[in-house]
């Protein structure tokens, strides 16, 4: 961050005010997502099937993570794909990693 500070938000969700820190640059992205989890909220509340705030915010994490991880961007990329690659990657790199430290100690 390029000197950018950090604020302080109140946002509310499900009628509950919330206090959260947000970089200056993120406000606008960090106000779309909290409009948008408030508005899958209410839409699981207003369905009657789940009954609890925190079972409702447990079922819009999931049904949000869901359709994050089944999302392909543009040119057929699947983003839960890259992402399981990216953490095979990850493995073998601590792997190789810790092989190199034990060489050295």
């Amino acid at each position: 961050m390029s000197g950018a500070g950090i604020k302080q938000l109140d946002v509310s969700i499900m009628g509950r005010e919330f206090r959260v820190a947000c970089p200056d640059e993120e406000e606008a992205t960090l106000i779309q997502a909290v409009e948008f989890l408030d508005q899958r909220m209410h839409e699981i509340r207003a369905s009657g099937k789940v009954i609890g705030l925190e079972k409702i915010a447990i079922m819009a994490a999931l049904n949000i993570t869901y359709e994050y991880l089944h999302t392909r961007v543009d040119g057929g990329f699947d983003i839960a794909a890259i992402q399981r690659r990216i953490t095979g990657m990850n493995s073998t790199i601590d792997a190789v990693m810790g092989e190199q430290t034990e060489l050295f100690s």
